[in-house]
């Protein structure tokens, strides 16, 4: 999921390789130019909707691959489909052909070409343009049929549902679904890129030129009610504190997405403060798969402890203060010392059947963080009293 080796975008010996992306202030171009702009070897023109037929020309006279995501899939009338999409490529290729420029060409095409509407059709008309362009120029061109886009800086209330969704919940707006059961495979950003800037840095030099289909990328199926559940989990998760499981590369991508739509005031958040006579304490997050994480701050002199489990297991590290942190095995009377320093950031392991406790040595507060092996239950704590 990662978008691209840190050895390539500093790479300076690398050929230059000019670059142009149409549709570069759109979804996919946002997200492809601001990894182009990272590698060294890649000169970048960018042409959108407020550039000129002539600065198209110019761009094109100058480029070696031209990465065409700009399109219409919006209209105000369906004739827009034909000179956004069809008609657009038609002057990318015409140009080209004219010049003599065997530039590639890769195109950001969608599955619609498949289906009988206008959208469809232009789509699939593109496709054709490129295929003839290929075939009489001998360029390499590629077509991408791309299938539900999500992620950073996607449109919302447009033609994404996971960007409705994300913006939605995220800002306390209702969700519609007409039909929560239905299935669609969606495919993250990142992934695209990734296909994009592969067919950008190419060596092409031992490649068959014509034109051909990119595989397909991956993608994740999931219903409407899963996604709709997932995404509003997310902003339930600030209150519960429970984290989705991130060993899924779907989910992470999701969780991704749905915090680059919260607005900037809404970054930061309060835990809840449980405070007594030893100081305070605060669970940050959990997780049914990792466990926990909480911090405390304890007053000078107090011991936290003075427990153990018999399957959980804890670790712990002082960020601020000393400490020593004392153990005792339940079925023996040797007690093990380990002393903590907020200047050494070093972990401490606690294994079960070893009662512990931990005592602020220091002058100051005494602030620790502390991982358990799984969420804190009432009524099955794994937590027995005893003095170290």
């Amino acid at each position: 999921m990662s978008v691209i080796p840190e050895s390539k975008i500093q790479n300076s010996e690398s050929k230059i390789i000019k670059v142009l992306v149409t549709g570069s202030n759109g979804f996919v171009g946002k997200n492809l130019c601001s990894v182009l702009r990272m590698i060294e070897s890649v000169q970048l023109y960018e042409f959108d909707i407020a550039n000129s037929s002539v600065d198209l020309e110019r761009m094109l006279s100058d480029v070696d691959v031209v990465v065409h995501l700009a399109g219409v899939n919006r209209p105000k009338n369906e004739q827009e489909f034909i000179t956004g999409n069809a008609g657009l490529t038609e002057s990318i290729c015409s140009y080209l052909s004219r010049s003599g420029k065997a530039a590639k060409i890769v195109l950001a095409s969608s599955i619609q070409a498949e289906s009988v509407n206008p959208y469809g059709q232009s789509k699939l008309q593109a496709e054709e343009t490129i295929r003839q362009y290929a075939e009489n120029s001998g360029a390499k061109a590629v077509v991408y049929r791309f299938k539900n886009l999500f992620g950073k800086w996607c449109r919302p209330n447009y033609n994404s549902v996971t960007a409705t969704f994300c913006h939605n919940v995220a800002h306390g707006l209702p969700i519609s679904i007409s039909d929560p059961s239905r299935v669609i495979e969606l495919t993250y950003i990142d992934d695209v890129v990734n296909a994009l800037v592969g067919e950008i840095m190419d060596d092409d030099s031992h490649a068959q030129p014509g034109f051909s289909f990119a595989p397909d990328l991956s993608g994740y199926p999931i219903s409407l009610g899963e996604l709709a559940d997932l995404i509003t989990s997310f902003r339930n998760s600030r209150e519960t504190l429970e984290m989705p499981g991130f060993d899924s590369s779907l989910i992470k991508a999701l969780y991704a997405t749905y915090l680059s739509y919260l607005d900037g005031e809404e970054f930061a958040y309060p835990l809840t403060i449980r405070s007594d006579e030893r100081g305070c304490l605060a669970e940050m997050m959990k997780s049914r798969t990792f466990g926990q994480i909480f911090v405390s701050r304890t007053k000078p002199g107090i011991t936290r402890g003075n427990h153990y489990h018999h399957t959980k297991t804890e670790k712990f590290m002082v960020v601020e203060g000393e400490a020593v942190i004392r153990f005792r095995r339940v079925d023996s009377d040797e007690v093990i010392e380990h002393r903590v320093s907020g200047k050494e950031f070093s972990v401490v392991d606690i294994p079960p059947g070893y009662t512990h406790h931990i005592t602020n040595t220091g002058q100051g507060e005494l602030v620790t963080l502390f991982w358990a092996s799984e969420m804190f239950n009432p009524e099955l704590t794994d937590t027995y009293f005893m003095p170290v």
